[in-house]
């Protein structure tokens, strides 16, 4: 019963990336709107996105003080994006989104990086669009509905941390808040909802069975989430230290490792399993060019253009561009 259950959960999340990337097991998604390109998490690098041709638009989670859904990365805003509405960058310790209302949280601008700051340096090319402000998800819902791109799917990752549990609402409040607004905006069907966090997969999947999810995980210094407090529960040891298996158990349908983790053995092995796998934030032309060759189902980048022109020279079919050239 349990196999059936996975197998049906995968070929849901399988006809969600394929109806993004039309005749094609690739999804291009772009990471945070097109991080590369133009300021993360914003209605210009959701636009930017889209322009480019991208078949899902992966996005970030939070909870304002009034419990409006809001697209933004960090529980505290980020210093190195953040200007107040004095125009003069943020210091930290800075604000708590969860402790903003919406009306607040919109005084801030957030629509270049700051020059001086070490996390320029990482993103060159990124266009700064000064007024931008940080958006709601039924924004960026609304966004493709005016730009008729209501095929590109939404990979909305919840914001959420065992490790710092005060940081916003507890995962099943944001999962009930998030299954809500899906319903409301109409969007559930194109919406795949991802976490490091697994309880908040859990909680939406119990709310809501036909919502598909993904389970991040990386397994670095700077982070492992393969622990009983990030994975619900699940003891990767008793899943035999596979990480696909221990995906499969939890119920995602989509397993989106860090790059850096995968290697083919353990995507022979969720392919067996029927997960779909998109390894995330792939920007090296060398990398993804690999991930293509070893059939992964999508790729997370901050550099949708060069994947998209890679995906090209292979012959592989592209999702459409909004507005069409």
């Amino acid at each position: 019963m349990l196999y059936h259950g996975r197998l049906r959960a995968g070929i849901l999340a399988s006809a969600l990336l394929l109806a993004a990337s039309p005749a094609t097991g690739l999804d291009l998604q772009g990471h945070r709107g097109a991080r590369g390109l133009a300021p993360e998490n914003t209605l210009a690098g959701f636009r930017t996105a889209l322009a480019v041709g991208v078949g899902t638009l992966e996005l970030d989670l939070g909870v304002t003080a009034d419990d409006v859904l809001v697209v933004v990365h960090d529980p505290y805003l980020n210093p190195a994006i953040s200007r107040g509405p004095d125009g003069a960058w943020l210091a930290e310790p800075t604000p708590r989104v969860r402790d903003l209302t919406l009306a607040e949280l919109r005084r801030y601008d957030v629509g270049r990086i700051d020059p001086t700051s070490r996390y320029a340096q990482r993103w060159p090319s990124q266009q700064p669009v000064d007024g931008e402000r940080i958006p709601t998800l039924a924004e960026v819902a609304a966004l493709t509905t005016e730009l008729g791109a209501d095929r590109v799917a939404l990979n909305v990752e919840t914001k959420v941390s065992p490790e710092a549990p005060d940081a916003t609402v507890p995962p099943e409040r944001f999962a009930a808040l998030l299954v809500e607004e899906l319903r409301r905006l109409g969007v559930s069907g194109r919406t795949l909802v991802q976490s490091f966090d697994w309880r908040t997969l859990v909680e939406v999947r119990r709310l809501a069975p036909d919502i598909a999810t993904a389970c991040l995980t990386v397994r670095q210094d700077w982070l492992d989430n393969l622990r009983p407090a990030w994975t619900a529960g699940l003891d990767l040891a008793e899943h035999g230290a596979s990480v696909p298996a221990l995906v499969a158990a939890a119920g995602c349908a989509v397993w989106s490792p860090f790059v850096g983790d995968l290697h083919a053995l353990a995507l022979h092995e969720a392919k067996a399993l029927g997960l779909a796998v998109v390894p995330w934030t792939v920007n090296e032309p060398e990398a993804m060019l690999r991930l293509i060759d070893a059939g992964v189902d999508g790729i997370i980048t901050d550099y949708p253009d060069t994947l998209r022109t890679l995906m090209a020279e292979k012959g592989l079919p592209l999702p459409p561009r909004y507005p069409a050239p």
